[in-house]
């Protein structure tokens, strides 16, 4: 099976990088960058490919590895092509298959494959992809081919369910992007207290890497410390007081979340007093 990838950004780059060092047969790129699709096919030493309809007729599997707002346009672009008989796939979290209207008319299998991971770098990120989750939803041919690719690359794969897409890719953010908010909120409310930038850092890092360390290593139930978790219910009230609108609406989702948690934690705990306040 021959891949062809379009897009040769930083997730095109990683998946390439990754697959043909252990042995997948990927062709090359196509992108509407001639400088990019150059650099990307030097990296992983595979062709980069002048034309669409190139790289389409040289490929068995099509990963479009572009941003979410292209996936359709360029899957117009290719159902122009002769793309009887191949398969298509997309790595976009939020999107699904549903994207690649009219392949049955034009005999393709389609799917996505979305990797769980954030990609900082075109060159170093690919490293770490063994370690990363891909999870797929698709047409039943599309899926098998394309998870054999991958689980034979070391790559492991689940499944799910197309129409969960949007709200599976809303998790992702809330676990990832969201939490870079959180903790600019939090450095921005220190800056409040006088400290410089730098110092508010110094201050955290301990706390950061501590309660993700400890919630990765055991469980959100036993991570769990801090002012809900021993319902201590002045602190909160006086967390509260000090907070901007703003600031009270964040404290009080997240506090009513982890206020669940503590209840399993501490099952003989009365927590209702809190749950009032928040």
């Amino acid at each position: 099976m021959e891949i062809g990838i379009v897009g040769a950004g930083r997730v095109g780059c990683s998946i390439g990088k990754y697959l043909k060092e252990r042995g997948a047969g990927v062709a090359g790129y196509f992108s509407k960058s001639r400088e990019s699709v150059e650099s990307a096919a030097t990296f992983t030493g595979t062709t980069a490919f002048p034309a669409l309809g190139e790289l389409v007729k040289a490929s068995d599997i099509i990963f479009i590895a572009t941003p979410d707002d292209v996936i359709r346009s360029v899957w117009e672009s290719i159902k122009e092509e002769s793309i009887q008989g191949k398969i298509v796939c997309h790595f976009s979290g939020s999107l699904s298959s549903v994207v690649f209207s009219g392949r049955e008319q034009a005999g393709v299998s389609g799917c996505s494959a979305h990797p769980m991971y954030a990609f900082s770098s075109k060159y170093t990120s690919y490293e770490q992809l063994n370690q990363v989750l891909f999870t797929m939803e698709g047409d039943k041919r599309a899926l098998a081919e394309v998870s054999s690719v991958l689980e034979q690359a070391g790559i492991r794969c689940c499944v799910i369910d197309s129409a969960k897409k949007e709200r599976y890719h809303a998790a992702a953010s809330m676990v990832s992007n969201m939490m870079i908010g959180l903790y600019q909120m939090g450095i921005d409310m220190l800056q409040d207290c006088g400290f410089e930038k730098d110092m508010a850092q110094l201050l955290v890092e301990p706390l950061v890497r501590g309660n993700i360390r400890n919630l990765l290593n055991t469980s959100p139930e036993q991570a769990l410390t801090g002012p809900i978790e021993r319902n201590d219910v002045d602190t909160v009230v006086r967390h509260l007081a000090v907070l901007t609108e703003e600031e009270q609406a964040v404290y009080k989702n997240l506090a009513h979340k982890l206020t669940e948690i503590a209840m399993r934690k501490n099952p003989e705990t009365d927590y209702g007093p809190i749950m009032d306040i928040i």
